[in-house]
């Protein structure tokens, strides 16, 4: 009687990436960071489309020494030979149309010098363990000073959003980090309050930059609520007890938190929710001595 061996899957291919730029330094940074994968290099994006026509990666890096639009423009063709290759675009010259425009294009990343080290390394971790994204955020009209997009309800599609975020807002620092934190947890709390983080649904979002103010809508497809009903969030807490909040969310199993509505409102200068509570308007406005002289 003979025994019959099981049949072995065959094993997967190997993943791939290519790092576009003069600089082997980051390539070894990408290497480290996927040690799993094969990393390639070329030294500029004209030897990068020929390759990629050649045959394809799973992950694409532009180098810091190409400008935000040359880095579109190199999309821009990828997609015409292969639709779904992930680019992550570095550059050290980048202006917010540059960044809509990536987004457009379906980039899944872009970053401008200086970078943040953590964040493009959790960024590059993202690109290679998400199976699904080129869907999960849609530009419905944008000009650098007025953007409206849909975005899908799931944390790593607002990872992906706010870094985005970061690179549009043109603001000096102190203002663009306290707009940022304020929009990261209004965006939060609509995708998981508003949005249960179910990926079939999307959070609307509007960014307004006008010369002495900035602007940014989020609403949510939920039914909205009232500030006085939430007792998960301590923006409804009573000045006595600024802690009962917590004691909520352990009985409901929620994770720690609920501080997101009182920080945002301490950062801007105005946070106003629409009449069903699934909407909410923040509002910085900016010091027009210093926009005049910038």
């Amino acid at each position: 009687m003979s025994v019959t061996s099981p049949l072995k899957a065959p094993p997967s291919p190997q993943r791939t990436a290519l790092v576009v730029g003069p600089d082997p330094g980051f390539a070894a940074e990408v290497r480290a960071t996927l040690p799993d994968w094969n990393i390639e290099r070329v030294a500029n994006n004209l030897s990068a489309l020929a390759l990629i026509e050649e045959r394809p990666f799973d992950l694409v890096f532009t180098g810091e020494n190409t400008s935000g639009k040359a880095d579109v423009d190199l999309l821009r063709q990828i997609r015409r030979v292969r639709p779904h290759t992930r680019l992550i675009i570095l550059t050290n010259d980048s202006t917010p149309a540059d960044v809509i425009a990536s987004m457009r294009e379906r980039a899944f990343s872009y970053f401008s010098t200086p970078l943040s080290p953590t964040s493009l390394t959790d960024m590059i971790r993202l690109a290679a363990e998400e199976p699904c994204w080129d869907d999960g955020i849609e530009v419905v009209s944008a000009t650098p000073a007025w953007l409206r997009l849909l975005a899908r309800c799931d944390k790593k599609t607002a990872d992906r959003l706010l870094q985005f975020f970061h690179e549009i807002v043109d603001l000096p620092e102190s203002e663009r980090r306290d707009v940022a934190d304020a929009f990261r947890e209004m965006l939060l709390n609509a995708i998981e309050h508003g949005g249960h983080f179910d990926p079939s649904q999307y959070v609307e979002i509007s960014y307004v930059r006008a010369r002495h103010l900035v602007m940014c809508r989020v609403k949510d497809p939920g039914e909205g609520f009232s500030l006085e009903e939430i007792q998960h969030a301590a923006i409804a807490n009573p000045p006595d007890d600024p802690l009962r909040h917590q004691a909520y969310r352990d009985a409901q199993g929620l994770r720690p938190g609920g501080f997101g509505v009182l920080m945002a409102r301490h950062l801007v200068d105005e946070l106003l929710y629409g009449e069903k509570g699934n909407e909410v308007l923040l509002i910085k406005y900016l010091d027009s001595r210093r926009e005049r002289t910038a």
